[in-house]
């Protein structure tokens, strides 16, 4: 396990963790605060970002050090944030790792296989941006007079076959494959083979050069194609914030596997800040090992990749909202960078 029990970002305090379950970390985090473009001028804020790999570690650790740097240079092209500018960020990120799939296609074909989910947030003078890749989730804890504690509202949609809407999607998109989601083993998956629908990465789904010899078989499609069968294009989502958005929590689909989004609410509301994250992580494992009948020490015990069994690797950020922050975007913001998975975070950056 990786954490960060608290800290602060230009908006409030954070808290972060991370736990892993496969023989390689496929987590990766991160959190920015401070300048969100190369401009004296520019956009202030915090960035958020927690990618989900498969397949391998190379996507998600691709992102962690790629996504955030094209988001500043599209703000400082812009000269501000905006959907378009989270949108050609991800967009961007998405051809330079196909790029270095191309570059080392001979060498190591495996990269054509790699994926990660991708979340984002950002925010930046009242407003949050949330833009989502795949099946992380994003929930928001606000204070609602009329019900005592807090509501959970989700901000994020999930491209995932198990949702009718996306299977709905992916059939309209492309009307000529009748296969195009298969029922196996009672889980919805694109093709038979993975479950998400969006994605950075998983480059033999989205160019036919890479659905091919050296590439493994058990990754090769019997027939080529020639549209994308998986898409890197996020659903992007801007809300501006109120004095009742008390947080968010940024969490892998393995936090949400085990914790509704209003458990999870509850417990960032009802417990301190300080390691609330770890915290977040525990329940969800306690969880785990209730549904396999087993106590949560016990599981504890699990060595990696064994573990893959019980849960999946859980990655959690949760994001306190400041309200006498929110609409200022001072220069005097404290200047971080810090990220989890994989091994300890960068440094934080002054």
């Amino acid at each position: 396990m990786w954490y960060k029990d608290l800290g602060v970002h230009a908006n409030g305090e954070f808290s972060m963790g991370t736990i892993q379950a496969n023989n390689l970390m496929e987590d990766q985090s991160q959190l920015e605060s401070g300048p969100l473009s190369s401009l004296e001028s520019g956009p202030y804020g915090t960035f958020v970002g927690v990618y989900d790999g498969h397949g391998g570690p190379e996507a998600p650790r691709f992102v962690n050090n790629t996504l955030f740097s094209n988001l500043k240079k599209f703000a400082t092209e812009h000269q501000e944030i905006s959907a378009d500018v989270i949108r050609k960020a991800f967009l961007t990120t998405e051809e330079e790792f196909l790029s270095l799939v191309r570059q080392q296609w001979f060498e190591k074909p495996q990269l054509a296989s790699v994926g990660t989910c991708c979340l984002a947030g950002v925010i930046c003078n009242g407003l949050l941006y949330i833009a989502n890749a795949g099946d992380s989730r994003v929930v928001l804890g606000r204070a609602e007079k009329a019900a005592r504690g807090m509501t959970a509202i989700q901000l994020s949609i999930e491209h995932n076959a198990s949702n009718e809407s996306v299977r709905d999607e992916l059939r309209s998109l492309h009307p000529e494959d009748s296969q195009i989601v298969l029922l196996k083993h009672k889980v919805w998956r694109v093709k038979g083979i993975i479950q998400v629908s969006r994605s950075i990465g998983d480059a033999y789904l989205k160019r036919a050069e890479f659905n091919q010899a050296p590439l493994l078989a058990k990754f090769r499609l019997p027939e080529s194609f020639s549209k994308p069968i998986l898409s890197a294009e996020p659903s992007i989502f801007i809300h501006r914030l109120t004095s009742k958005d008390q947080f968010l929590i940024f969490g892998s689909d393995g936090l949400w596997e085990h914790l509704s989004n209003q458990e999870a609410v509850d417990i960032v509301h009802d417990q301190p800040r300080n390691g609330i994250a770890r915290r977040l992580i525990k329940a969800a494992l306690q969880v785990a090992a209730k549904k396999r009948e087993m106590r949560y020490s016990d599981l504890k015990k699990i060595e990696r990749g064994v573990r893959r069994h019980f849960h999946d690797d859980i990655t959690v950020v949760v994001v306190f909202l400041d309200p006498y922050s929110m609409n200022s975007s001072s220069s005097h913001s404290p200047i971080l960078s810090i990220r989890g998975g994989g091994g300890m975070p960068a440094s934080p950056k002054r």
